[in-house]
Protein backbone atom coordinates (compact mmCIF):
# COMPACT_ATOMS: atom_id res chain seq x y z
CA UNK A 1 0.00 0.00 0.00
CA UNK A 2 1.39 3.79 -0.86
CA UNK A 3 2.08 5.52 1.93
CA UNK A 4 2.99 9.43 1.80
CA UNK A 5 4.39 11.20 4.68
CA UNK A 6 4.85 14.47 4.77
CA UNK A 7 7.02 17.04 6.73
CA UNK A 8 8.64 20.51 7.37
CA UNK A 9 5.29 22.48 7.67
CA UNK A 10 5.30 24.96 10.31
CA UNK A 11 4.54 29.06 11.34
CA UNK A 12 7.30 31.63 9.64
CA UNK A 13 7.09 35.06 9.63
CA UNK A 14 6.53 36.97 6.23
CA UNK A 15 9.46 36.96 3.95
CA UNK A 16 10.87 33.96 5.51
CA UNK A 17 11.40 30.29 3.74
CA UNK A 18 10.37 26.76 4.63
CA UNK A 19 11.21 23.54 3.36
CA UNK A 20 8.55 20.59 2.80
CA UNK A 21 9.83 16.73 2.57
CA UNK A 22 7.47 14.36 1.15
CA UNK A 23 8.35 10.27 1.19
CA UNK A 24 6.77 7.71 -1.13
CA UNK A 25 6.83 3.91 0.07
CA UNK A 26 4.90 0.70 0.10
CA UNK A 27 5.48 0.67 -4.12
CA UNK A 28 8.05 -0.79 -6.03
CA UNK A 29 6.67 1.00 -9.15
CA UNK A 30 8.23 4.70 -10.09
CA UNK A 31 5.66 7.53 -9.44
CA UNK A 32 5.06 9.62 -13.16
CA UNK A 33 4.14 12.54 -11.59
CA UNK A 34 4.98 14.06 -7.97
CA UNK A 35 3.95 17.52 -6.76
CA UNK A 36 1.89 20.04 -4.05
CA UNK A 37 -1.11 21.12 -3.36
CA UNK A 38 -2.65 23.21 -0.92
CA UNK A 39 -5.82 24.16 0.72
CA UNK A 40 -6.36 27.61 2.67
CA UNK A 41 -9.58 27.92 4.85
CA UNK A 42 -12.82 28.35 2.15
CA UNK A 43 -10.80 27.40 -0.64
CA UNK A 44 -10.39 24.68 -3.18
CA UNK A 45 -7.42 22.84 -3.24
CA UNK A 46 -5.39 24.00 -5.76
CA UNK A 47 -1.77 22.89 -7.70
CA UNK A 48 1.28 24.37 -6.40
CA UNK A 49 4.12 22.63 -8.30
CA UNK A 50 4.82 19.42 -9.89
CA UNK A 51 7.68 17.73 -11.02
CA UNK A 52 8.13 14.46 -13.58
CA UNK A 53 10.41 11.37 -13.49
CA UNK A 54 12.11 13.46 -16.17
CA UNK A 55 12.21 16.77 -14.14
CA UNK A 56 10.18 18.77 -15.84
CA UNK A 57 8.54 21.13 -13.31
CA UNK A 58 5.19 23.13 -13.44
CA UNK A 59 4.72 26.03 -11.07
CA UNK A 60 1.61 27.88 -10.13
CA UNK A 61 1.16 31.88 -11.51
CA UNK A 62 1.59 32.90 -7.59
CA UNK A 63 4.37 30.66 -6.47
CA UNK A 64 7.22 31.51 -9.79
CA UNK A 65 9.98 32.53 -8.54
CA UNK A 66 9.18 31.83 -5.32
CA UNK A 67 9.28 28.10 -4.60
CA UNK A 68 11.35 25.18 -6.28
CA UNK A 69 10.33 21.77 -6.44
CA UNK A 70 12.54 19.34 -6.71
CA UNK A 71 13.20 14.81 -6.28
CA UNK A 72 15.62 13.06 -5.16
CA UNK A 73 17.78 10.66 -7.67
CA UNK A 74 15.63 7.50 -6.19
CA UNK A 75 12.64 9.57 -7.08
CA UNK A 76 10.39 8.46 -4.09
CA UNK A 77 11.18 11.49 -1.94
CA UNK A 78 10.08 15.82 -3.82
CA UNK A 79 10.94 18.71 -1.71
CA UNK A 80 9.74 21.65 -1.89
CA UNK A 81 11.44 24.87 -0.96
CA UNK A 82 9.60 28.15 -0.11
CA UNK A 83 11.03 31.45 0.08
CA UNK A 84 9.51 35.10 0.10
CA UNK A 85 6.65 33.61 1.77
CA UNK A 86 3.43 35.41 2.31
CA UNK A 87 0.50 35.29 4.41
CA UNK A 88 -1.34 33.89 1.10
CA UNK A 89 0.33 31.33 1.25
CA UNK A 90 -0.93 29.65 4.35
CA UNK A 91 -2.87 26.83 4.02
CA UNK A 92 -2.55 22.69 4.23
CA UNK A 93 0.16 21.19 1.75
CA UNK A 94 -0.88 17.78 0.73
CA UNK A 95 1.65 16.01 -1.12
CA UNK A 96 0.69 14.14 -4.69
CA UNK A 97 2.24 11.38 -6.10
CA UNK A 98 0.63 9.96 -9.65
CA UNK A 99 1.50 6.16 -11.33
CA UNK A 100 0.29 5.64 -14.71
CA UNK A 101 -0.04 1.89 -16.01
CA UNK A 102 -3.39 1.33 -18.70
CA UNK A 103 -5.11 3.55 -16.14
CA UNK A 104 -4.12 6.33 -13.66
CA UNK A 105 -3.98 5.82 -9.81
CA UNK A 106 -3.13 9.28 -7.56
CA UNK A 107 -2.06 9.05 -3.81
CA UNK A 108 -2.60 11.81 -1.47
CA UNK A 109 -0.40 12.67 1.43
CA UNK A 110 -2.00 13.35 5.10
CA UNK A 111 -1.00 17.11 4.51
CA UNK A 112 1.07 19.52 6.79
CA UNK A 113 0.16 23.07 8.08
CA UNK A 114 1.85 26.07 6.64
CA UNK A 115 1.45 29.35 8.37
CA UNK A 116 2.41 32.80 7.23
CA UNK A 117 2.25 35.24 10.10
CA UNK A 118 3.77 38.04 11.92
Amino acid sequence: QVQLVESGGGLVQPGGSLKLSCTASGSSFSFKVMGWYRQAPGKQRELVATVTSGNTTNYAESVKGRFAISRDNAKTTVYLQMSSLEPEDTAVYYCNAVQIFAYRIEYWGQGTQVTVSS
